[in-house]
């Protein structure tokens, strides 16, 4: 195939671009990097010196893109489908663009700061990050809900790159701190988000890998 996704179905900055290649039902080889084994890190690295994932091969362009945000703008430009995930207004495309961030940076990279602290040893955890990262958590939240009150998807009516990048964000801050009771419009949201077939698709794919997740 044309494509090869360098992931792991338990990722959720994967899920985020596997949402995108299922809505479209995008034709592409998935790679599973496990980067606890030294010798699929380092063939990562020459991918991407970052050494993180996804990273997306477009083998006939001999090119690799990193970055989920850039991949599915990739994917969008070069392998468009019926969903297409950047607006053509230039308006539309900033708010959208917006929203892909604020997903990425207030609630996602929070989220990951609560679980890497589970995975600490006990006498390098950080309980004053973590709480600072949830009260963070907590305010974007209370954005989610007040905006989700009117809307069907993050950019309006129609699904976007910013509903790709709120599905793993939302999913994964309701497992280290569930907010269905606290925040309706936004629970109501993420319901939405898991029935919609392409990231209902990249959940079950990961549920063997569940029970690896960090509990408390």
């Amino acid at each position: 195939m044309s494509l090869t996704l360098h992931f792991h179905p338990l990722s959720s900055f994967c899920h985020k671009v596997l949402i995108a290649l299922y809505e479209n039902d995008t034709p592409f080889t998935p790679k599973i990097v496990n980067l606890q084994d030294e010798a699929e890190r380092n063939a990562l690295r020459k991918l991407w010196p970052v050494g993180k994932i996804p990273v997306l091969e477009d083998h006939p362009r001999d090119w690799s893109v990193s970055e989920s945000s850039i991949i599915i703008e990739y994917l969008d430009q070069h392998y468009p489908g019926p969903t297409r995930f950047v607006p053509t207004d230039g308006e539309l495309a900033r708010q959208m663009r917006f929203r892909d961030r604020f997903f990425d940076f207030h609630i996602h990279l929070h989220m990951q700061k609560i679980v890497g602290d589970r995975l600490r040893p006990a006498d390098k955890k950080d309980p004053h990050g973590v709480e600072d990262a949830r009260t963070r958590m907590r305010v974007a939240l209370d954005m989610v809900e007040q905006a989700m009150a009117s809307k069907i998807w993050a950019n309006g009516e129609v699904f976007t790159l910013a509903d790709c990048a709120a599905a793993p964000s939302l999913f994964y801050a309701d497992k280290v701190m569930p907010f269905a009771t606290t925040h309706p419009n936004a629970a109501a949201y993420l319901k939405r988000l898991m029935q919609r077939p392409s990231y209902a698709r990249a959940l079950k794919e990961a549920e063997p890998y569940f029970q690896f997740f960090p509990k408390e």
